[in-house]
């Protein structure tokens, strides 16, 4: 039985290999950097998640969808339908439609001025669509409010994990794109906090929620302007000695910085040999297996069932009987989990490997997906018109709480760390903008259909999601090669030895005398 491919190791090791030079140093440079990177997930998950409580707070709801509080104060109400209104749902999932379309263009203008400036864009996008989310009077005020963010969201996905994966020493690449999916969560948990509190403000509470988003934003937006852009991206640009200075403040001024910087230099010559755009590029055969991964990975990963543990959290706990103060505490227990969780994987992802925490983590997510639809099914029963029992309510928050454990561990940062890392430079931003607007188109479709969903298939819905899993565990066992400790522009490499993706991708050969712009690298 085939599995998913070789790993090229760092350096050592019976002869030169990729990496050989290359230092490992982490510096305060890069480890600033990719904080401030990374924390363009920071209000991504603040902007995912705070929408989960406002759906079900009193003052919102008041304010703008006065007829689901009807909803929730009749007796005779389906409990999988209280929440299925259409209007709720565009306000929520506004957001990601926005953010796909701006993926399609950002991975265009990030390559052109850099991944640096793209977060630049998306920070100041962040800001202005959270003043105006704050400032509504109406919803229409909230949904373009939202569109705002979702453009921001466009930019900074698109850009923050390839940056954060460029400037990363190879053995530590796990590691660091693994905060990006940190902070988003990071976010979700201080959105709950939030929640929570506003919660019991009346009136105006839910201004306090959407308010709170504008301070992260501002320090994002000031602090991006201080890290150096990624090396890779000041070679594509013909900024050779920009991206020479850029390597030296990242890697350590003692660092010789020389050899990676040659590596750097090939890719982005095997970039100037094709005419054609990015996008027209990766559907080549010789792009087949990352074109196929720009689309699997996103796919699969809004199909793990994720959307109700992260945006309808407390608006599950309602439905199996919490009160909307209890929902969003069980909201915040999830959270925590899930911290902990991407804690694990951060620690465990450069020294076991992603396809190990990729199989680990779909078992998890498999057990969880079918104890949820019995725990639905026999309790709450098919017409959703049964109370269930608080202890099986409990076992719901646990189970949610194990469902969110193994997504921390795996597709979690996962979804973040792959995309972010198996592009060749030619096609990368190519790759992780179409990666990110197939995961934000999804998403809209499923916050825009969850709601109706449970209404339509009430339990059904997560045994849908659990044949998914099966799929898709299946599928990352078989096609995806580990990429463990491989440098970036060696990955090829990879793809070149792998049991099937070979029969596509063939090995660089030997590296001409590089000249550009600002003169030939020393060998």
């Amino acid at each position: 039985m085939h599995g998913g491919g070789v790993v090229l190791p760092v350096s050592g090791g019976g002869g030169p290999g990729p990496g050989d030079g290359y230092s490992s140093e982490i510096t305060f440079t890069v480890v600033m950097s990719c904080l401030m990177a990374a924390s363009g997930g920071l209000i991504f998950g603040y902007d995912i998640s705070i929408t989960g409580g406002l759906t079900q707070m009193h003052s919102f709801l008041e304010a703008f969808f006065p007829d689901i509080i009807e909803k929730m104060n009749s007796a005779a109400q389906d409990e999988y339908c209280i929440f299925n209104s259409q209007l709720l749902t565009t306000f929520v999932s506004s957001l990601y439609l926005a953010g796909m379309l701006a993926c399609l263009v950002a991975g265009h203008i990030t390559k052109k001025i850099g991944r640096r400036n793209s977060m630049l864009i998306g920070a100041s996008l962040f800001f202005v669509g959270a003043v105006l989310n704050c400032a509504a009077a109406n919803i229409a005020m909230l949904v373009v409010g939202r569109v705002l963010l979702g453009f921001a969201v466009g930019f900074t996905n698109q850009s923050a994990p390839v940056y954060l994966a460029e400037i990363a020493p190879a053995r530590w690449r796990g590691a660091f794109t693994s905060i990006f999916h940190f902070f988003l969560n990071i976010g979700i948990f201080v959105a709950d906090l939030v929640n929570y509190r506003a919660n019991t403000i009346p009136v105006w509470g839910w201004r306090l929620s959407l308010g709170v988003g504008i301070a992260p934003a501002t320090v994002i937006l000031l602090g991006a302007a201080f890290i150096p852009d990624s090396p890779n991206s000041l070679v594509l640009r013909g900024k050779v000695d920009a991206a020479r200075s850029s390597l030296r403040r990242i890697r350590g001024r003692s660092a010789d910085v020389e050899v990676e910087l040659k590596d750097i230099m090939q890719a982005a010559e095997e970039d100037r040999r094709h005419e054609a755009g990015a996008f027209r590029r990766i559907v080549r055969r010789e792009y087949r297996p990352h074109l196929v991964m720009a689309i699997a990975i996103p796919v699969f990963f809004e199909l793990t069932g994720m959307i109700v543990v992260t945006l309808f959290t407390p608006l599950l706990f309602y439905t199996v009987g919490f009160t909307s103060q209890k929902a969003i505490l069980g909201s915040i227990i999830t959270d925590v989990v899930s911290l902990v969780s991407i804690a694990v994987a951060a620690v465990a992802v450069d020294r076991v490997g992603r396809r190990p925490l990729f199989m680990v983590g779909g078992g998890i997510l498999l057990a969880c997906l079918v104890a949820m639809a019995w725990i639905f099914g026999a309790e709450l029963g098919a017409d959703g018109g049964k109370a269930m029992p608080r202890p099986y309510a409990v076992a719901v928050v646990a189970v949610v709480c194990l469902f969110t454990a193994g997504f921390g561990v795996s597709w979690g940062p996962l979804k973040w760390i792959v995309p972010s890392e198996i592009y060749p430079l030619e096609v990368r931003s190519a790759g992780q903008g179409m990666s990110e607007a197939i995961s934000l188109a999804l998403t809209f479709v499923q916050t825009q259909s969850f709601l109706n969903m449970l209404c339509s298939f009430k339990y059904g819905t997560f045994a849908y999601n659990a044949g998914w899993v099966v799929l898709m565990t299946a599928f990352i066992f078989f096609f995806l090669p580990e990429t463990k400790g491989v440098p970036i522009e060696s990955l090829r490499e990879v793809w070149a030895r792998h049991w099937y993706w070979k029969r596509f991708v063939k090995p660089l050969p030997p590296a001409p005398e590089l000249k550009l712009a600002d003169g030939p690298v020393r060998e």
